[in-house]
């Protein structure tokens, strides 16, 4: 039996809810960059980033800001439920995080550069939370999507968690996996850039105030 207290930990497959064949909503036109939500297709010389750092409305503000970010979306990841609704995250069934899609130009803004800002705008040693904010969904995610970036995300954790146990500030928990083994599933059209639509909304920066090491 699922009960709130629970919420912090993982359900198994066969604890999970069963999700549905098909996402059952329709997505358009990014709000604020006018490209595409669904970027199932990405264009020629783009790559595709995933993060999960806590509550996704405040994470894809600050990267759609990011120049060379051609496009960002926010969904769930991670998980097993298939076409999970923000319910059904909320419950803690589904074993997904919130995470926001990043769809960007490699030569104007580095894979690198959007892991740095990655970890500065989120508290990567949390756990499942960030802040107030507690359950499974609010964890901390990388999901790469090429050998490439999976050695820069390993190896620049590695930097940061070192910088923040220097600081006694904690150990990283952050989940590092291939995307294509996490999945993702893009959250209603209210979510998708929730704060353009709603410029007073929640915003959720537990981050640890720690700039990523230069040099």
């Amino acid at each position: 039996m699922f009960t709130d207290r629970l919420k912090t930990s993982l359900p198994t497959p066969d604890q999970a809810l069963p999700g549905r064949d098909a996402r059952p909503w329709s997505l358009g036109t990014h709000v604020v960059l006018r490209t595409p939500v669904v970027t199932d297709d990405v264009p020629e010389g783009m790559e595709v980033a995933i993060f999960g750092l806590g509550c996704f409305w405040g994470a894809e503000e600050i990267f759609w800001q990011v120049p060379g970010v051609w496009s960002t979306s926010v969904g769930y990841a991670g998980g097993h439920t298939t076409h999970p609704t923000y319910d059904e995250v909320c419950s803690g069934r589904t074993g997904h995080t919130e995470a926001v899609r990043i769809v960007f130009d490699p030569a104007v803004v580095s894979y690198a550069d959007l892991v740095k800002t990655f970890f500065e705008i989120h508290d990567p040693t949390q756990g499942m939370r960030q802040g107030n904010d507690v359950g499974t969904q609010y964890r901390s995610a990388i999901y790469f999507t090429s050998p490439e970036q999976e050695s820069a995300a390993r190896s620049l954790t590695d930097i940061y968690g070192a910088e923040l146990e220097r600081r006694r500030l904690g150990s990283v928990t952050t989940e590092i996996r291939p995307a294509s083994e996490a999945g993702y599933y893009y959250a209603e059209d209210a979510h998708q850039q929730y704060l353009a639509k709603n410029p007073f909304g929640y915003r959720c920066h537990a981050n640890t105030g720690v700039k990523f090491p230069r040099g």
